[in-house]
């Protein structure tokens, strides 16, 4: 078998295994579901690798797998085929997506193992790995679209997944509704890239953009700016990151591969797939670093102020989401991918481990009522710890720093940069630091407040060691001039995605790498003062008005809830009795009429319906008699 054809089987076993979830699940037994469910996304992360090692070996004559499955649509102008392309983007995509997500499945198989919802959980699961691959397969923007809708859905119905309780279906409509803004206008902007040039191939749209529209023109900032509402949505970036803190109200797994590793930065996929759009939008391309760097900064300092455990890692997602839109805005294209990647390991780990420490903690959110499991549970533990280094990008030994610090370097050095976004980085990576080890701190040292119940299996356990080695060594793929000039991961990317425009500044890479060692250092050694060793310095901010602001998201709900919700509730209230709604009135009470007076022949008196034929023949004869 070809290996282009390998490329097709990667969405089409986990949407397979879906269906014999979705159609068999209830004559399968628990053990089978499990099997079913994570062993398809094993099979899948193995044809992966089978596929990277043969497109390694490709390069450089080959850098893009394309297969053709079928004609999809053919009306008129529009012909769409169901056809996916691999290229070194795609590949560092369906890498994480794999091989991440098996993990998880394997996590899972322990973690759903009493849950009554255990087979809908895993259709749910595949069908959304099944969408994420279409998504970042695709090689033409409304297949593409397919499946960014596909993992929309799949995030409602796991943010939903325990229904009974409404809070959650709440979380579930919230999330769907705000991700359908984004996602609005991305289909407008597909349509205008349709209508201009005739096709919906990504590479050959880029290519006649490129040639037909000057840069900074109108319909380029338009489209842009559409396409970018819809990363927006998906990747919970301001103004539409309200959504991502509820949606920590579905199990821990799906927060580990929906809402850390995969379809949040679905966003980030999008604007890098469409690199040269944004190239000829450099307004809206400034726009995606301001709001990167606005958005690490908010949600910084609200995860700071959190109680509830992940809801402390959903701000820490959107604030290191930022950091790649940050990545992004400033053409360090490469950067933010490996940051994507990094991040898919650490975020990844810390959201299981969350999941560990509730479920044997009876469910228990609120990190003040944790404290001492460093002894307790020391696979999480050391685990977790591994895990808050990586995310706070200490120095040398984390994946985290290697990535970070290329994005806060390029956010000053390359041509879009500016030592305004540096800082609003930096200082970002000061917040990352405090609010991780405050984690640290509350959880595992201390005294005990509440005991786990029981000890988690090695399904559960080894998934995270796993996540933790990558953590630390996963970032020497690629290292800075002053540790060894190694750059295997940007030459990968750069394969398909532009290399990043450097200012001539001098060699000052050095100087900035020790000033956001000694910044995360200091977090993490004012997060100890603070809030382990003298945690009384902590109390006096944590009754504030200004933690709770910083704990409400800014008032961002609120905001919208005053601005949106209240005035369409009130419009619908008093618009409820129009002519329309008259009208519909009027045939539903019509309708009751009829069936009110129809109802009384049917009365069950054998007469009474000879009756009735009796009448009904003589009325036929007599018109047939006059007719």
């Amino acid at each position: 078998m070809e290996k282009s054809t390998f490329i097709a089987l990667l969405p089409a076993i986990p949407l397979f295994s879906f269906l014999v979830l979705a159609l068999f699940g209830n004559k399968l037994s628990r053990k089978a579901t499990g099997f079913i469910g994570a062993g398809s996304i094993g099979i899948v992360a193995l044809l992966t690798l089978i596929i990277a090692t043969e497109f390694f070996h490709s390069l450089p004559q080959i850098k893009t797998y394309t297969v053709v499955v079928w004609e999809w649509i053919n009306a008129g102008n529009l012909k769409v085929n169901i056809s996916f392309s691999l290229d070194s983007l795609s590949l560092v995509f369906c890498f994480v997506i794999t091989f991440v997500g098996f993990l998880i499945h394997l996590y899972s198989i322990a973690f759903m193992a009493k849950d009554e919802g255990i087979k809908r959980f895993f259709a749910y699961m595949n069908l959304f790995v099944a969408s994420m691959l279409i998504l970042v397969l695709a090689d033409n923007i409304l297949l593409l679209y397919l499946g960014w809708e596909g993992v929309g859905l799949c995030s409602y119905l796991l943010i939903g997944f325990w229904y009974k309780e409404p809070a959650n279906g709440y979380a579930a409509r919230k999330a769907f509704i705000i991700t359908r803004i984004g996602d609005t206008a991305m289909i407008i902007g597909i349509f205008i890239l349709f209508i201009t040039f005739g096709t919906v191939n990504i590479h050959e749209l880029m290519q006649l953009a490129s040639a037909k529209w000057a840069s900074g023109s109108s319909i380029a900032v338009i489209t842009a700016a559409l396409l970018l509402c819809g990363a927006l949505g998906k990747s919970a970036q301001l103004p539409l990151q309200t959504w991502l803190p509820d949606a920590m109200a579905g199990p821990s797994p799906v927060s580990a591969l929906i809402h850390a590793a995969t379809m949040v930065t679905a966003g980030v996929y999008l604007i890098a797939r469409t690199n040269m759009l944004f190239s000829l939008a450099p307004v809206v391309q400034f726009a995606i670093a301001i709001i990167g760097a606005l958005t690490l900064l908010i949600a910084g300092f609200s995860a700071l102020a959190q109680h509830d455990l992940k809801r402390i890692l959903a701000y820490s997602t959107i604030s290191q989401i930022g950091y790649m839109f940050l990545a992004l805005g400033v053409g360090a294209w490469s950067a933010a991918i490996f940051h994507f990647m990094i991040h898919a390991f650490f975020k990844a780990l810390l959201f299981l481990g969350a999941g560990v420490v509730i479920l044997v903690l009876d469910e228990e959110h609120d990190i003040f009522k944790m404290g001492g499991l460093r002894k307790k549970m020391p696979v999480v533990f050391w685990t977790f710890l591994i895990g808050s280094a990586s995310l706070s990008a200490l120095p040398l030994i984390t994946a985290g720093f290697y990535s970070k610090d290329q994005i806060l370097w390029f956010a000053y050095s390359s041509e879009s940069g500016s030592l305004w976004l540096w800082i609003a980085g930096i200082v970002g990576a000061f917040l990352t630091a405090l609010y991780s080890f405050r984690m640290i701190f509350i959880v595992f040292f201390g005294e005990s407040k509440t005991l786990p119940s029981f000890n988690a299996g090695k399904l559960m356990t080894v998934p995270l060691v796993i996540l933790a080695v990558l953590s630390l060594i996963g970032g020497f793929v690629e290292l800075p001039e002053s540790f060894g000039n190694f750059h295997p991961f940007s030459k990968l990317i750069e394969n398909v995605l532009p290399v990043v425009l450097i200012k001539d500044i001098g060699n000052l890479e050095i100087l900035f790498q020790l000033l956001s060692a000694v910044i995360a250092l200091t977090g993490v050694y004012l997060a100890y003062i603070i809030y382990f060793k003298k945690p009384s310095l902590s109390a006096s901010f944590n009754h504030s008005h200004l933690n709770r602001f910083f704990e409400k998201g800014w008032g961002f709900d609120k905001l919208y809830d005053t601005l949106i919700v209240v005035p369409v509730v009130w419009l619908s209230e008093i618009d409820k009795n129009d002519f329309f709604d008259w009208m519909n009135i009027g045939l539903s009470k019509l309708a009751l009429l009829l069936n009110s007076l129809f109802s009384i022949t049917q009365n069950g008196k054998l007469r009474w319906y000879l009756m009735s034929f009796v009448i009904g023949i003589a009325f036929i004869l007599t018109f047939m008699l006059y007719k």
